[in-house]
């Protein structure tokens, strides 16, 4: 919500958009894990059921901004560890985030995406990662991550 202040001098709130004006938020949805998972799988793999979210999108023209936050730890030296977000079946990240750290490093990862699903039926989107070689863990001592997604309107 928006103030402003018009020429009277008196305070009065914005509580919608104009007609035609997009860019609102019309739903969020979010889901933690905290649970310590692991690959060494060099093909992509689920990293989480609960690292999974599902939203319905209200119209066809609404884009759905996803957001991931979390912490991956690499067990081998000088080893790759690779994240990336997937929609259904649809690996959205192209190549993905890549870590890569010397031998036994935590470190923290983020990603975002701006999606166009043009449906109105569910979309899941999902954490997928893989290794190079050796071990890739998220969540690495009960650390949480978190995949978070905003529905906004065109």
């Amino acid at each position: 919500m928006a103030i402003i202040k018009p020429n009277n001098n008196t305070i009065s709130a914005i509580t919608a958009l104009p007609a035609g004006v997009g860019g609102k938020v019309l739903q969020v949805v979010t889901a933690n894990d905290n649970t310590e998972r692991n690959t060494n799988s060099t093909s992509y793999v689920t990293s989480s059921n609960t690292l999974s979210i599902n939203i319905t999108p209200s119209a066809t023209s609404s884009k759905i901004f996803v957001s991931l936050t979390g912490s991956a730890y690499v067990e081998s030296d000088n080893q790759y560890g690779h994240f990336t977000l997937y929609r259904g079946s649809t690996d959205l990240g192209a190549n993905g985030l890549t870590l890569m750290y010397d031998y036994q490093y935590t470190g923290n990862m983020a990603m975002s995406i701006l999606d166009s699903p043009s449906t109105t039926s569910q979309v899941t989107y999902q954490l997928y990662f893989k290794a190079t070689s050796g071990n890739v863990i998220i969540n690495p001592n009960g650390v949480k991550s978190t995949i978070t997604a905003f529905e906004v309107g065109a």
